[in-house]
């Protein structure tokens, strides 16, 4: 595709301004009732999603360059696909995010790229991580788990574990407790060890379209190799490259993509979860909690199954093939949170496909930190407002961004308290009644994982 492909995208938009709110029926207050973190950040037209598509088509008929400027708007977004989302609950002929990544490969292609997102592919080429840290260093949190080798052992699961899940040592609590869901399924469970490489979705997110060709046809060949039947994710920004990006491109794993918290749920749902953590000596009653969940993008809204392409009109197509969030895991990591002892679950009010996105998501981690940290605390205070003491999600990259945030509050001088935890380690922790020894290291960002 190519950005002139989406012109009656950009053409069709009514500017009805859907792109920036959750829809009508699902707003119970105007506090909580906008979707798209750029135009809420930078409250102004242009940064919004029919914004973005008049710049857009401004480009394409000649009447503005794609400049700097340009390239300023199409990048400060998280790509979250809340825009999409909002615009496809009352029309069915627009792709608002297909559309953005087409300008952001526009911008790589004319030279407008971040220097930010040009370090992250170059880490991913020199040692096939984000974060450009040594590849044979990627499984040392391994080494007394006694996973399978799937580089030279046929295994049932082929367990993705992701850049941040293996390098950042302020999360092992939470994979250490994704491997014991895994082993609990009685299933022959493997990892690529230091020969995994990245997924490549967030280089594409970026722009870069050929990192996930590149990366994916390495996938693929170490699935194939395995034996496989399955391979499972911890990273939510995994589960959406594996389940969506990849086939949309080409690259068709051949076998399921289960996220843990979906397999934890079936676990749940048949008693066996509980087995997956209790110890006999553990004696200590699950601590009692207020939890509310946050939907990761890249579970949710941007994780659907890929349909295939409708050969036709868009206004023609049928539901099952446009991507509008509804296919996305939200009642998994909601059942296992609700199964667990001693937790008191909330909802907060933007939820499922119109969640708040985190602020990792897009580049702008590596980007835009103080964007990517003000749409972090924004979730934050609307976890807050729930009276929850404990935030709990799916994805490392958005516990990450949230505890960079909650970081930044305290340095404010907000103190209030809000326990961010990953879905795996908060079951590891109620039902064995025990408190892991977390790692304080973490790194936030590709530049302080590199030094």
């Amino acid at each position: 595709m190519s950005l002139e492909s989406y012109r009656c995208d950009m053409e069709g938009c009514s500017r009805c301004s859907s792109c920036k709110w959750i829809p009508l029926a699902q707003i119970r207050s105007q506090r909580w009732s906008q979707v798209c973190p750029s135009v809420w950040h930078n409250d102004f037209h242009a940064y919004s999603g029919s914004g973005k598509l008049n710049v857009a088509l401004s480009i394409l008929d000649g009447r503005s360059d794609f400049d700097e400027s340009a390239a300023d708007i199409f990048y400060a977004c998280t790509m979250c696909g809340g825009c999409d989302v909002g615009c496809k609950v009352y029309r069915n002929d627009i792709d608002l995010t297909d559309t953005f990544h087409e300008a952001r490969a526009r911008a790589v292609e004319l030279g407008f790229a971040r220097l930010e997102h040009l370090q992250l592919v170059e880490n991913m080429r020199a040692e096939n991580n984000v974060f450009g840290l040594p590849r044979d260093e990627r499984a040392d949190w391994a080494a007394d788990t006694s996973l399978l080798d799937a580089n030279s052992e046929q295994v049932d699961i082929l367990f993705h574990v992701g850049c941040r899940f293996s390098y950042d040592e302020s999360q092992r609590d939470d994979l250490l407790a994704a491997v014991e869901i895994l082993r609990t399924t009685g299933k022959r469970v493997g990892t690529s060890g230091t020969a995994e490489a990245c997924c490549g979705q967030r280089a594409y997110e970026c722009g870069f379209d050929s990192e996930l060709h590149n990366f994916g046809d390495d996938m693929v060949n170490r699935v194939r190799t395995s034996g496989a039947s399955m391979v499972a994710v911890a990273c939510s920004d995994c589960f959406g490259a594996f389940n969506y990006l990849y086939p949309r491109n080409g690259k068709d794993l051949g076998v399921p993509v289960r996220h843990i918290s979906e397999i934890a749920a079936e676990l749940a749902a048949d008693g066996s979860l509980v087995g997956a953590f209790s110890t006999p000596n553990a004696t200590a009653a699950a601590r009692p909690r207020v939890v509310t969940y946050h939907d990761p993008c890249h579970l949710g809204r941007r994780g659907e199954d890929y349909a295939g392409e409708f050969d036709g009109p868009k206004i023609d197509r049928p539901d099952n093939t446009r991507r509008d969030g509804r296919g996305g895991r939200y009642d998994a990591p909601r059942d296992v949170l609700k199964s667990l002892p001693g937790v008191t679950f909330v909802e907060m009010q933007r939820v499922r496909e119109f969640s708040w996105c985190c602020g990792a998501g897009g580049g702008c981690a590596e980007g835009s930190e103080s964007f990517s940290i003000a749409v972090a605390t924004e979730r934050l205070e609307e976890a807050l407002s729930t009276g929850a003491d404990t935030l709990a999600t799916s994805c490392p990259w958005c516990v990450t961004n949230f505890t960079s945030a909650r970081e930044q509050m305290r340095a404010d001088g907000d103190h209030r308290e809000i326990e961010i935890i990953g879905i795996s380690e908060l079951a590891a922790r109620q039902i064995s009644g025990e408190v892991p020894v977390t790692i304080t290291t973490t790194a936030t960002t590709c530049e302080e994982a590199a030094t």
